[in-house]
C-alpha cells in the first residue's frame, strides 16, 4: 500500500444530501478535487456552502440524515463507500485525521493530555505503553508547546485556546496519517496565536510529509498554507487551480466579488470602499436554474445563464485550471475594478470623549473554589488615557486578555472604574453603574455585540425589540410615533420595513447584526462600540454591515469605537489606532502611523501574524513565541518584555525592571517602549507591496 503513488484523496462527481420528512435538501453537488502527496489543497467558500460537509463525506460521518447520492471519494486509489465498517475505523483517525474548529469538541475534560495522546498509537497500532509515552513527548515537542512533560500531566482545563488547539494537532499527527483534514482550525484563536498555529502546520506537513484539505473562509490564510485552492459557492465547485491562478488570474465572478469585498492593502474607505456581495446566499432547496450564482451575479446573461446546470470547463491556455463559468472567456478581467460611488469624508469634531488614567482592577480569591485563599488582584485596564472625537473612527486592538472588552463594559456602565476619569462631553460617567445613568447617557453610549446571535429576544419580533430600545431612551411621545422612528430606523440599516413583524429565528447572520446596529442608533447616540461586530459573519456579508456602519457615521456623526483583533478591517475603516497589550495602552496613532514603523515591537508582531490575500504583498515573518501573560501574575517593567524580539537591543534588564514611559515619537503618535530613537529608525516596513 505505501507504495501508491497516485492522489491521496480524489473525489469525483460527488453529491451529498440530506433527507427531512419534507424533502430531499441537496448540500453538495457535482464536487471534484483531488490532492497528492505532500500537496495543502484549500477549500475557501462562504458559511453553508458545503466545505464541512465534504469533510465529513471524506470521513464517512454524515449522520443519519446524510447519504452519498453521486460520485466517488477515493482515498489512496480505494473508495471509502465501498469499505466495511472495520476498514474504516482502521483508517479514520491512523490514516485520515481530522481537526476540528473547536479545539474542545476533540479533548476529553476529564482525561490527561497525556492518556488521550498515547490512546491513538495505542488503539490503531497496537504498541505499548512506553513507545507510546515517548512519541506523544515527540509531537508535544513538535507542535512547540513549552514543557512537554508537564503538558502530558495536565488537563485540557490547564490550557489555553491556543495550546489546546496545538494538543489537537498532535493528537492528529500520532500516528503519522496520510490525510489532514483541518476544518476552520484557526477561527476561534487570535491572530497571533493563528500565526504561530499556521507556521506550525505548514512546517509539520513538510516534517511528516502529510497531505493536507485545508477548510477555511479567509483567503490570506489558504494563501499562506496551501498549494491549490478550490472555490465553492452553494454546494458546487465553482473554481479550482494553483493560489497563483486564482489569485492573479481568476476566472469565476464568484472569486472576483469575493476578494472585492475584503480589505487589502489599499482599500480606502472613502476612496475606494469594499463592494459586498449583492443579494443573499441561496437556501439548499431554492437554488435557481443554472449558474447559482446568477441572481447575484454582475456578468448575469438572461436566457444563456438560466438555462440548465453549468458544468465545470478548463481554463484557455491552463489544463489545471478550472471554472464552472459560461462567459469567463468573454469578460475582462483586468478591467479597472469600479468602486460604489466615492464617499464623502467625515468631517472629524470636537472631543467627545476623554479617558485619564483609567484602571480597573478586580479582586479575586486565588482558589475561590476550594480555600478561602489570600485575595490576588487581576490588572484588567492599567492607567489608560486617550481622546476620541465627533464622528472619528478610533479602532482597539490587542489579543483576548488585553483589556479591550474590560474598558468597553466601563464605557458602557456595566462595570465601573477603579480610578481615573471618564468624561463623555463634559460629565463623568466612570463611577456610574448603568442602573443609575439617566436615559439620556444610556442612549449616547450603546454597543454592537460580536455575536448578533445572542443579543436579541428570541421571543420578541424584530420591530419590538427597536421599539423597546426607543421607550427605554424615551423617544417618541406615542406609540404611533415610536413605530415611524423604528420603520425609518430599519431603512437606515437596509432592512426591508416588512421585517418589522419577523422574528429573530427568519434572519440570517447578517440581517441579525443589522437589527443590532438599528437598536443601538435608535437613540441617537454619540458613541457606539462596536466589539468585534463582523468577525462572526460571512466576508460577504463583512463588507455589507462594515460599509453600513460608515454610512449610519457619517450621516449621524457618531464617534465609533472599534474592537477588533483584524488589523486588515481596522487599516480599512479606522482613522486612529490604539494597541492594547495586558491592560495598557502600548501605541497610539493615525491608522497611518501605526502601519508604517516605528512600531512597538508588539505592533511589529500583530501586523505580521495578520493574513492578507495578495500574492504582491510581501510580509516579513515575526512569530511571538509563548502566551500572553495572565493579568493576575503580570510580567516585573514592561508588559511585553517576555515576548519581546528587541528586548536583547535594550541594555542593563531595563525592560525587566522598570515599566517604560509612553512617549510621542511623532505628533499624535505615542509608543510605550524602552528603545531610543536610532532603534526605532532602524525599524523595517512589516508590510510591503511589490511595485505593479
Amino acid at each position: 500500500m505505501d507504495a501508491y503513488d497516485g492522489p491521496i484523496l480524489e473525489i469525483e462527481n460527488l453529491s451529498i444530501s440530506f433527507f427531512t420528512r419534507l424533502r430531499e435538501i441537496p448540500a453538495v453537488m457535482d464536487f471534484s478535487v483531488s490532492v497528492r502527496p505532500g500537496e495543502a489543497v484549500g477549500l475557501v467558500g462562504e458559511s453553508g456552502c458545503g466545505k464541512s460537509t465534504v469533510a465529513l463525506g471524506v470521513m464517512q460521518d454524515l449522520g443519519v440524515n446524510g447519504q452519498v447520492v453521486g460520485g466517488s471519494i477515493r482515498f489512496k486509489g480505494r473508495d471509502l463507500g465501498e469499505m466495511s465498517e472495520t476498514e474504516l475505523r482502521a483508517i479514520r483517525g491512523n490514516e485520515i485525521a481530522m481537526i476540528y474548529q473547536e479545539p474542545m469538541a476533540s479533548l476529553n475534560p476529564a482525561m490527561r493530555i497525556g492518556k488521550q495522546l498515547m490512546e491513538v498509537p495505542m488503539i490503531h497500532e497496537g504498541i505499548g505503553e512506553k513507545e507510546a509515552y515517548a512519541r506523544a513527548l515527540q509531537v508535544v515537542s513538535d507542535v512547540k508547546l513549552p514543557d512537554p512533560e508537564r503538558i502530558l500531566k495536565a488537563f485540557p482545563h490547564q490550557l489555553s485556546g491556543g495550546q489546546q488547539q496545538r494538543i489537537v494537532i498532535a493528537m492528529a499527527l500520532m500516528s503519522k496519517p496520510a490525510l489532514l483534514i483541518l476544518d476552520e482550525p484557526t477561527t476561534a484563536l487570535d491572530v497571533t496565536v493563528e500565526a504561530a498555529i499556521v507556521e506550525l502546520v505548514r512546517d509539520l506537513g513538510k516534517k511528516y510529509g502529510t497531505s493536507m484539505l485545508f477548510i477555511s473562509h479567509n483567503l490570506g490564510l489558504v494563501l499562506e498554507t496551501c498549494d491549490r485552492i478550490c472555490v465553492m459557492y452553494s454546494g458546487e465547485a465553482v473554481e479550482r487551480g494553483s493560489i497563483a491562478d486564482v489569485f492573479d488570474s481568476m476566472r469565476h465572478p464568484y472569486t472576483q466579488a469575493l476578494f472585492r469585498s475584503i480589505p487589502l492593502p489599499g482599500a480606502d474607505k472613502t476612496a475606494r470602499p469594499l463592494k459586498a456581495i449583492p443579494g443573499n446566499f441561496p437556501l439548499p432547496h431554492e437554488r435557481p436554474e443554472g449558474c447559482n450564482f446568477g441572481p447575484r451575479c454582475d456578468y448575469f446573461e438572461a436566457g444563456r445563464c438560466d438555462v440548465a446546470d453549468i458544468p465545470m470547463t478548463h481554463v484557455t491556455g491552463d489544463a489545471r485550471h478550472t471554472t464552472r463559468c459560461l462567459r469567463f472567456d468573454e469578460i475582462d478581467w483586468a478591467a479597472p475594478y469600479t468602486a460604489s460611488d466615492k464617499k464623502p469624508k467625515g468631517e472629524i469634531g470636537r472631543t467627545v470623549l476623554k479617558v485619564s488614567n483609567l484602571k480597573k482592577y478586580y479582586e479575586v480569591a486565588a482558589s475561590s473554589l476550594f480555600t478561602r485563599g489570600e485575595k490576588k488582584v487581576v490588572k484588567a485596564n492599567e492607567t489608560l488615557s486617550f481622546e476620541a472625537r465627533e464622528s472619528e473612527t478610533l479602532a482597539i486592538v490587542g489579543e483576548s486578555g488585553c483589556g479591550k472588552s474590560t474598558l468597553a463594559k466601563v464605557l458602557m456602565g456595566l462595570e465601573t472604574a477603579t480610578e481615573g476619569t471618564i468624561l463623555l462631553d463634559d460629565r463623568e460617567i466612570q463611577n456610574t453603574p448603568i442602573e443609575k445613568r439617566g436615559a439620556r447617557t444610556i442612549a449616547d453610549v450603546q454597543m454592537v455585540f460580536q455575536n448578533p446571535f445572542d443579543t436579541l429576544n428570541p421571543s420578541m419580533t424584530v420591530g419590538r425589540q427597536i421599539t423597546r430600545a426607543l421607550e427605554v431612551f424615551g423617544i417618541g411621545d406615542s406609540t404611533q410615533e415610536r413605530r415611524e422612528r423604528m420603520l425609518t430606523l430599519l431603512d437606515l440599516v437596509k432592512l426591508p420595513r416588512a421585517f418589522a413583524e419577523r422574528m429573530p429565528r427568519q434572519l440570517s447572520g447578517g440581517q441579525k447584526q443589522r437589527v443590532g446596529i438599528a437598536r443601538a442608533f435608535a437613540g441617537g447616540a454619540r458613541i457606539v462600540v462596536a466589539d468585534e461586530p463582523v468577525s462572526a459573519l460571512d466576508v460577504s456579508v463583512q463588507a455589507a454591515v462594515t460599509d453600513l456602519l460608515m454610512e449610519i457615521q457619517r450621516e449621524e456623526k457618531t464617534t465609533l469605537l472599534f474592537i477588533s483583533h483584524d488589523l486588515s478591517i481596522v487599516r480599512y475603516l479606522s482613522d486612529r489606532v490604539l494597541v492594547m497589550y495586558l491592560g495598557h495602552v502600548v501605541e497610539i496613532g493615525t491608522t497611518d502611523q501605526v502601519f508604517a514603523p516605528p512600531y512597538h515591537p508588539y505592533t511589529e508582531a500583530l501586523l505580521s501574524a495578520v493574513p492578507i490575500a495578495d500574492t504582491s504583498v510581501e510580509k516579513a515573518r515575526i512569530v511571538l513565541e509563548g502566551d500572553i501573560p495572565s493579568a493576575m501574575n503580570p510580567p516585573s517593567g514592561c508588559p511585553f518584555q517576555t515576548r519581546c524580539r528587541w528586548k536583547s537591543m535594550v541594555p542593563g534588564n531595563l525592560c525587566e525592571r522598570e515599566v517604560p514611559v509612553s512617549r510621542a515619537v511623532a505628533e499624535g503618535h505615542d509608543i510605550k517602549c524602552h528603545l531610543t530613537d536610532a532603534q526605532f529608525a532602524q525599524m523595517e516596513p512589516v508590510i510591503k507591496i511589490a511595485a505593479e
